[in-house]
């Protein structure tokens, strides 16, 4: 294999494939990034066996094609340390050459054949989303999965598609984040039956490929995976085996809550302030309205006190809530500081409730109840 690259976009694509490959693996394989250069594509492909990326490479010109297999610490450090516009990569049965202008190295390279099969998008049934709006979906949920949880089901994004719809869920069990986007199915794609669970890693991947917001992208999912394919890469991924809360009967039905419609920014500013004196033991602050204004209080033995005032257009009763700062803060960096968003709160023992016009809905359990270990799932799960 030999190939003339634009040591730049090659980088780029590199890097992507590279958050797959694993620094450590009983595989040593794996610890590598195969380079398929043919004359009618350039494409990365790397894998941990659960997780499988193929990122196209622009800006390549194939003088002998071939594949190759590099390793991802010491072809990557070349790339990023490298200043030349254009490198070239040719490989043979005694290792890889990668050459610029002023610069030559010779690494070794692993058998192609020892390389894992990664599956490519050849689905003729799948769902059509926009990339603005999946990047929207990821980021407004996956930071409320729980990667550490004993409940390996709460360590992903459960994707639910149907009809004309991609709705996105994730919970810690102490409060839970749902998108619901528009898409397009395709031959009848849909997974209302089945759990599909996308690890949060493999979502945080999805976010770094998506670029262009205009882009259109498919998502098909399987019995044991999810296959989701943009313009530049194609990522593979299997889904986390278990039951997911039943989510639908933790979004508050009720019609005696108060609620109220306030401004990302504003809001999350006083959050910021009022959290000056909390601690890791002390992290509630008590939400208040009463007329005319939000009141947030927190008090902490040995740190101090803290009241923000806001003005806001409140005519109710006096109502509060005392709830997670961080769970809040969380919330509101997902959204623009412009972004309004209603929040709904019946009371002290009950989970207050965000939602904005876009389909994004987020409950958090009241400080009450977040000594009960995973309330909102245990509330929620299936016998």
């Amino acid at each position: 294999m030999k190939a003339i690259c634009d040591r730049q976009k090659l980088l780029t694509a590199f890097q992507l494939a590279a958050a797959v490959a694993p620094s450590r693996s009983p595989k040593p394989i794996l610890m590598n990034v195969r380079f398929d250069f043919f004359n009618n594509s350039a494409t990365l492909v790397a894998t941990d066996l659960d997780t499988s990326i193929r990122v196209a490479v622009e800006g390549v010109e194939i003088v002998e094609p071939g594949s190759a297999v590099l390793p991802v610490d010491r072809f990557g450090a070349i790339l990023r340390e490298n200043t030349d516009e254009k490198i070239t990569v040719e490989t043979d049965e005694n290792g890889a050459k990668v050459s610029g202008d002023r610069s030559r190295f010779k690494l070794p390279v692993s058998a192609v054949e020892e390389f894992p099969n990664v599956a490519s998008f050849e689905e003729e049934k799948y769902h059509i989303v926009s990339a603005r709006r999946l990047k929207e979906l990821v980021r407004r949920t996956v930071f409320a999965t729980d990667a550490e949880s004993s409940r390996y089901s709460l360590g992903g994004v459960l994707l639910e598609m149907e009809g004309d719809t991609l709705i996105g869920v994730a919970t810690d069990g102490r409060r839970l984040a749902k998108m619901e986007i528009p898409a397009e199915s395709v031959g009848g794609h849909g997974n209302a039956d089945a759990m599909t669970i996308a690890p949060t890693r493999s979502m945080q991947l999805v976010d770094r490929v998506l670029a262009d917001p205009e882009e259109q992208i498919k998502i098909a999912a399987r019995p044991n995976d999810i296959l989701i394919q943009t313009s530049q890469a194609t990522i593979f991924t299997r889904l986390i085996d278990g039951r997911f809360p039943k989510w639908r009967d933790v979004l508050p039905k009720r019609t005696g809550a108060v609620q109220i419609e306030l401004t990302a920014g504003p809001f999350f500013s006083a959050v910021r302030q009022a959290a000056v004196v909390t601690n890791q033991e002390s992290r509630g602050i008590i939400v208040t309205f009463r007329e005319g204004s939000l009141i947030l209080t927190s008090s902490t033995a040995e740190v101090g006190e803290s009241r923000v005032e806001m003005l806001i257009a409140y005519d109710g009763p006096e109502i509060s809530v005392s709830l997670d700062h961080r769970f809040l803060a969380d919330f509101l960096k997902v959204l623009d500081p412009e972004k309004s968003f209603s929040i709904e709160i019946e009371g002290s023992d009950a989970p207050a409730l965000c939602t904005t016009d876009d389909g994004y809905s987020y409950v958090v359990m009241p400080m009450a109840r977040e000594k009960k270990k995973e309330a909102v799932s245990s509330d929620a799960a299936s016998s």
